[in-house]
């Protein structure tokens, strides 16, 4: 059986948004799609038995309304629901061990107005040992009707490092685009080199500027080679931008429909940890982001 795409959902109409989302992923892909619900925790040491199971009786309800409803929106698409007994973020992590993708809503039920991304998706992204994507409440696109694709080709865009590749994003980045017929913006973000910056130098000149700035593009030109060789059907557009990652990225995310990002995996930290640009891409990026789990 295909590993399905998994989405997490509480009820909520930002889990909702998720999960059409990722109905329309697994469509894509021609996988199943299976929705988890966790009961919440509830407060104190001791939970009445009849407060646990009523709230379980409530999830199943939630799960078999909204698998009722993907079924009836994507014909065709197998979809499955599953209630567990952990709370959100271990039973999640569980599940994706099994999954291809993992999705979640950068917020659910909890949290409070103006919160961007609620613990259980900052987690996920953290911990989760499958590609993760966290859709936002208000997400161009997100509801199958709008954003991008009605004011042109649609776009993905990968953050991307030459001098420290991720081929994990990268594919993750280019079979997106490819599934989705999709455009893929290809960002490196770079900085002036420290021998600019001495004593003697104080003023960086437009020639050597531009003459840095032609090797970041060649270098990410030679790196991105194999990708295109391997995925023919994906036109690709490179920037090189002389800004901080974190800004490159957020700019560009106005106009995409995904944008990808790598997370580097330590075995020395069970939980995960999220780099400094991709947590700032997760809390200001008006797109979903992908974030892509990789070793080296």
């Amino acid at each position: 059986m295909s590993h399905p795409v998994l989405v997490g959902v509480d009820g909520s109409p930002r889990s909702s948004v998720a999960a059409d989302w990722a109905a329309r992923e697994a469509v894509l892909h021609g996988v199943p799609l299976c929705l988890v619900h966790a009961s919440p925790s509830l407060p104190g040491t001791a939970a009445p038995v009849q407060a646990i199971d009523r709230l379980r009786h409530m999830g199943e309800r939630m799960l078999q309304r909204a698998v009722a409803e993907l079924g009836d929106r994507y014909p065709g698409l197998d979809v499955r629901g599953e209630q567990a007994d952990d709370a959100p973020a271990p039973a999640l992590l569980a599940a994706a061990r099994a999954a291809r993708l993992l999705v979640v809503g950068t917020r659910g039920t909890g949290g409070f107005d103006g919160l961007a991304v609620g613990s259980v998706a900052l987690r996920m992204a953290a911990a989760a040992p499958c590609p993760v994507v966290l859709v936002p409440w208000r997400s161009p696109g997100a509801s199958g009707q709008g954003g991008h694709a009605a004011r042109g080709a649609a776009q993905v865009v990968l953050g991307f490092d030459a001098h420290h590749q991720v081929g994990e994003a990268a594919d993750f980045a280019f079979s997106a685009a490819e599934a989705r017929g999709a455009h893929l913006r290809v960002v490196q973000a770079w900085a002036l080199p420290a021998e600019s910056v001495s004593p003697r130098t104080l003023v960086v000149t437009e020639e050597d500027r531009a003459t840095w700035e032609d090797q970041e593009v060649l270098q990410l030109s030679d790196a991105l080679r194999a990708w295109q060789e391997k995925y023919p059907r994906v036109t690709v557009r490179t920037d090189v931008m002389l800004l901080h990652p974190a800004e490159a990225l957020l700019n560009t995310s106005r106009t995409a429909d995904l944008l990808v990002v790598g997370r580097r995996t330590d075995p020395r930290a069970p939980e995960g940890r999220l780099g400094p640009v991709t947590h700032a891409v997760l809390h200001h990026a008006r797109c979903p982001v992908g974030v892509v789990p990789h070793t080296g």
